[in-house]
């Protein structure tokens, strides 16, 4: 197993994590099992959003003894009331689910307290003015959270997370699919393949600039709906009318910048199993890239890096895909930022030792002008 960096958390988190929602329709022997398989795989990152006593009772059983080797992802606002769940800013309720929450993962810690759940203005206003954040903060200030972040499927409400300087990580929905669907407030919209017929042209501009903004403010991304509940596994259901696997889901999510983590949902330890085969898959399994490209209903955004590694080998031995992000993320200021400018410097090698032969572009499934690409690195970065 990878591990990453979870931004200015400071973080080392599997690459591959643990989505436990699946959790609630198991047994506690069932739930134990999977998470013995992610643990013997070397995951150590969990999400729990739910708030149904019987998951959260399942999960503290099977942490038991091994609290301390998982960094956990508790969502405040997430609360039971009358036998179901309810997402809710009032601070008696998120009291008592938190302290809930604590009693049944039976911790007294909590590492990522997320804020959750905002998709909507008016969830960001609801969140972020009055007593609510008090209460976050609160539970930082005592330890009961180590870190704040804050769960989203809306890259505006990201963006407003990230630039805020608030949150130290953000849990977003991440896949092929719904990064090309523009942001919205209506999660429905995303799991309604009709909406993609118009929206099958790239990667939303919104989206692309979310990640590299988290990447340059040091805002590490851990990933929920990876496979978008499994329909991209399935020609019929995928907007793309072409399969993917999980290992090709999963490379796409790891390819974004920012990205640190994805928690990826498990019925089974063969599940896990499937996603742990990742660390070890060679190149050609991981190429989600040829697949979208020539999908018999996708245009995969032409002439636009998505930073997938297909231009390999170089023969100058330049790493096209690294080189490449971090012009992205230079080109977005006015100045190259220190931190980019030292990260492209630490490379092996520069985009100035380009020969220009273009094999690179006879590669490339999206029609990157790489050499032109790399012309202007060296020149951005030489300034």
């Amino acid at each position: 197993m990878r591990y990453r960096r979870l931004g200015k958390t400071g973080l080392m988190v599997s690459e591959i994590g643990f989505g436990a929602e699946w959790m609630e329709r198991h047994s506690p022997e069932e739930c134990r099992a999977v998470l013995d398989r992610a643990e013997g795989h070397g995951m150590n990152i969990l999400d729990c959003w739910m708030s149904d006593p019987r998951v959260r009772d399942s999960l503290g059983q099977a942490l038991a003894g091994r609290r301390e080797r998982w960094y956990i992802q508790g969502h405040i606002g997430s609360t039971w009331q009358d036998g179901q769940y309810v997402r809710t800013r009032d601070v008696d309720k998120c009291r008592a689910a938190f302290e809930d929450l604590l009693a049944r993962l039976q911790t007294d810690y909590i590492d990522l307290g997320m804020i959750h759940f905002v998709d909507t203005q008016a969830d960001w206003d609801a969140a972020m003015a009055g007593p609510y954040l008090d209460y976050v903060e609160g539970l930082r200030a005592q330890g009961a959270i180590r870190h704040i972040g804050m769960s989203t499927h809306n890259p505006a409400m990201a963006r407003k997370a990230v630039e805020g300087g608030l949150v130290e990580m953000i849990l977003f929905s991440v896949n092929p699919a719904f990064d090309m669907h523009p942001a919205t407030d209506d999660l429905d919209t995303y799991f309604d393949w009709d909406n993609y017929r118009a929206d099958l042209g790239g990667i939303d501009p919104q989206r692309a600039e979310l990640y590299r903004l988290c990447e340059a403010r040091d805002v590490g991304i851990t990933v929920m709906k990876p496979y978008a509940g499994g329909r991209l596994f399935d020609e019929r259901r995928s907007p793309f009318g072409v399969a993917l696997t999980p290992v090709q889901c999963l490379h796409y999510c790891l390819t974004r910048p920012g990205v640190a983590a994805v928690m990826a949902g498990y019925d089974t330890p063969e599940h896990v199993d499937q996603a742990a085969a990742y660390e070890t898959a060679p190149e050609e399994e991981k190429d989600y890239a040829g697949v979208l490209s020539s999908a018999p209903k996708h245009t995969f955004g032409r002439g636009e890096c998505t930073y997938c590694g297909h231009c390999k080998p170089c023969p100058a031995h330049i790493d096209i895909a690294m080189v490449n992000k971090y012009y992205d993320l230079a080109s977005m200021q006015a100045q190259v930022p220190a931190s980019v400018r030292a990260h492209y410097l630490a490379l092996d090698h520069h985009a100035g030792e380009c020969v220009g032969c273009g094999a690179c572009e006879s590669r490339c499934p999206f029609g990157v002008e790489v050499v032109r690409r790399m012309a202007q690195t060296a020149a951005l970065f030489s300034r």
